[in-house]
């Protein structure tokens, strides 16, 4: 049959194609005609060149992704890809073959403002696009910061920082049996917490031809739908488990005659694969970057003479693709073709990275909560903290068993929280937005789809406790001191965007991490060693203790602080100010490769531990980077009745109709209706 695409009323792209292979290819195109600007600028990140077009800003990324070896990794990966499963292999041909179709005839603005035309993309294009974006999922730079929070604090620092801090993702995904709905069919809801970008990371997305029919959540660049599709039969959905699967080693280099050499540990110096590359950047020089790479990985940080600032440290990365050529996109066709939990149970058990919580269910009442993707056997202290590689011990030596979970009252949450994957990680999400869920949940008996965007858009936030506690422990203030603590006493601890008492806790946190951050208890922390750039996000010390600034409040002793004192001082610098709403400071912030100086950023509600999760950086920025990449209800009853919404559009060119329409939307709580009946659809073209 010929290639059929029609589009519903917000413009999201439904295809039809006789085969799989037809219907990658069409899938490539229509995303290259949406999303050309976007998919080159990830094409380029992938690749380490995007300085040659973004300019200095970007070079540190650039650096890491080369020295990272990600596009080499992926290049194996897909060879590999060939090798054991040739059918995925060519319908990732096919989605690469409609992107460089797509591209030839896109017109997007932003290639003429920067003077940059379309490259082509290669067959592991998207497998490198999609370790790009993954690769720092698992925070290993967080085991930087640990190595230096306990260099200067000692053990007890580890557990008393640990929370879900800057730089992971994580999402709020709940699946509600039939035994707990209106149809007796169960609902799978959610949403994703990512940076938000613009265009956004998820594109809805329709795929249909004589195998299969699957509405879901894409990422522009990969074919298929990975992470949150419904097949009208059976439903899935996932959020990152927060497991710890990259190590990072220290590594012992010099440099001979011949070359670099690196000390293992049999006590052996062996040669170190190495080359140079060079890295343009708009306006300015080329510059060049050694890439090394020891037994154990690439050397990310660091070189035979140590850090830039004289620092004697090397540091490799270890992470399964690097280890096994294995991205895991054997699981995307197979996830297409599901029909039962059972099969999404098998596809999911060929999931690599990033390693995530799945929940699935089917209208023949199948239900599956578990934890897919690899994660290493080795010693425990490989998942805390810098390993020594040239010590023994600290190998790799097998694969965990991957958990699974059932249900509670006919309820599954995950959050990120320490669940089923509690056994994989170190850090994990606190239990906030997991437990406000379940209460949620557990408010009544039987719930219906459209009943869930309440949930989705809850701003109760329950980390408030322990500084409101220190607030009501206070003695003696008066004035206007006074009437601030008895008014926040009073506060319900909503987060709502026309909330001034959610204004003034903000505004007392931010002034109170202040005061944590510069307190000589942790000033050994205040400036890191000279690690790259790009790591720096997991070192700052204002962000580390913002988002654990609960821990630290409830910490029988902090180091000598006192923080009665603190809090205190707090209460006494922002009590005078004039009134404010949240929504005033507490606005949307968006990633954009060029950004656009006159947008308007609209105001938000929900923080950082409230299910309605927009994060901003407590103390630094009431900006919100982060927040819910898409929001999404799928039900089982009757698909014509799942929900979905993103941030912005379904296209990603400036000035389209359906560029930004959804962010009314999105911003109200609100979720569009997912259209399956192709009579209400709007054909576009026929392509032969």
């Amino acid at each position: 049959m010929t290639t059929e695409i029609y589009r519903d009323a917000w413009g999201v792209p439904h295809l039809r194609a006789g085969s799989a292979h037809a219907l990658a290819r069409l899938q490539g195109t229509v995303t290259a005609r949406d999303r050309a600007w976007q998919l080159e600028v990830e094409r380029h990140r992938a690749r380490g060149t995007s300085a040659s077009f973004l300019g200095s800003e970007a070079l540190p990324w650039d650096r890491f992704v080369r020295r990272a070896r990600l596009d080499d990794t992926a290049r194996r990966c897909f060879d590999e890809l060939e090798r054991q499963d040739l059918e995925t292999a060519d319908w990732v041909r096919a989605y690469v073959d409609g992107v460089n179709e797509g591209l030839a005839a896109c017109d997007a603005p932003e290639f003429t403002r920067v003077g940059l035309a379309p490259g082509r993309w290669e067959p592991w294009t998207p497998l490198a696009v999609w370790l790009a974006t993954h690769i720092l999922f698992a925070g290993f730079p967080a085991k930087l910061w640990r190595e230096e929070a306990v260099r200067h604090l000692g053990p007890e620092a580890v557990g008393l920082f640990a929370t879900d801090g800057p730089g992971t993702s994580g999402s709020n995904g709940w699946l509600v049996d039939g035994a707990r709905t209106v149809t007796g069919q169960a609902v799978i809801a959610g949403d994703p917490h990512r940076f938000i970008e613009d265009p956004g990371v998820y594109q809805q997305i329709r795929l249909a031809c004589d195998e299969f029919d699957v509405v879901g959540l894409a990422v522009p660049g990969i074919p298929g739908i990975a992470h949150f599709g419904h097949t009208t039969t059976v439903a899935w959905a996932i959020t990152n488990a927060m497991a710890d699967y990259q190590d990072l080693y220290r590594e012992r280099l010099r440099r001979t005659g011949a070359g670099v050499e690196a000390l293992g540990p049999d006590g052996t110096w062996r040669r170190v694969a190495r080359h140079t590359e060079l890295v343009r950047v708009a306006g300015e020089e080329t510059v060049e970057v050694e890439v090394l790479e020891t037994e154990r990985g690439p050397v990310i940080a660091g070189g035979p003479e140590g850090l830039d600032d004289g620092t004697p440290l090397a540091l490799a990365l270890r992470h399964p693709p690097r280890v096994t050529a294995d991205l895991g996109f054997r699981a995307l066709l197979p996830l297409l073709r599901a029909r039962r939990v059972a099969d999404v149970d098998r596809a999911f058990d060929l999931w690599v990275e990033p390693v995530n919580v799945v929940q699935a269910a089917d209208t023949e009442g199948g239900l599956l909560h578990r934890v897919a993707g690899r994660v290493p056997l080795r010693a425990e202290e490989n998942g805390t903290r810098l390993v020594p590689a040239w010590e023994p011990g600290h190998e790799w030596t097998g694969w965990h068993e991957m958990p699974r979970a059932g249900l509670a009252d006919g309820v599954a949450v995950m959050a990120n929280q320490r669940g089923p994957a509690g056994t994989l990680g170190v850090e994990f999400a606190p239990p906030h937005r997991a437990d406000r869920i379940r209460a949620l949940l557990g408010g009544r008996r039987r719930w219906s789809a459209s009943d869930m965007p309440a949930v989705h858009t809850d701003t109760y936030l329950a980390s408030a406790a322990p500084l409101l506690e220190r607030l009501a422990a206070l003695e003696d203030l008066t004035g206007p001191a006074a009437g601030f603590r008895d008014r926040l006493l009073r506060w319900d601890r909503r987060m709502d965007a026309d909330s001034q008492d959610a204004a003034r806790f903000a505004a007392l946190r931010g002034a109170l991490v202040r005061r944590l951050a510069a307190h000589p208890a942790f000033a050994a922390l205040a400036t890191p060693p000279a690690y790259p750039e790009v790591f720096l996000p997991w070192l700052a010390l204002l962000p580390r203790i913002g988002f654990a600034l609960e821990h630290l409040l409830r910490a029988e002793r902090l180091y000598g602080v006192d923080r009665t004192a603190l809090v205190r001082e707090a209460v006494e610098e922002v009590a005078g100010r004039p009134a404010a709403r949240w929504g005033d400071t507490h606005r949307l912030a968006p990633w954009q490769a060029l950004p656009d100086a006159g947008r308007h950023a609209p105001a938000l509600a929900g923080d950082h531990d409230c299910v309605l999760c927009t994060s901003s950086v407590p103390g630094w920025t009431d900006l919100a980077a982060r927040g819910p990449a898409a929001r999404y209800v799928w039900d089982l009853a009757r698909r014509e009745d799942s929900l979905w919404v993103v941030p912005y559009g379904a296209s990603g060119l400036p000035g389209h109709p359906h560029h930004h329409d959804q962010l009314p939307l999105w911003l109200r709580g609100e979720l569009a209706p997912v259209v399956t009946d192709w009579a209400l659809l709007t054909k576009e073209s026929d392509d032969e």
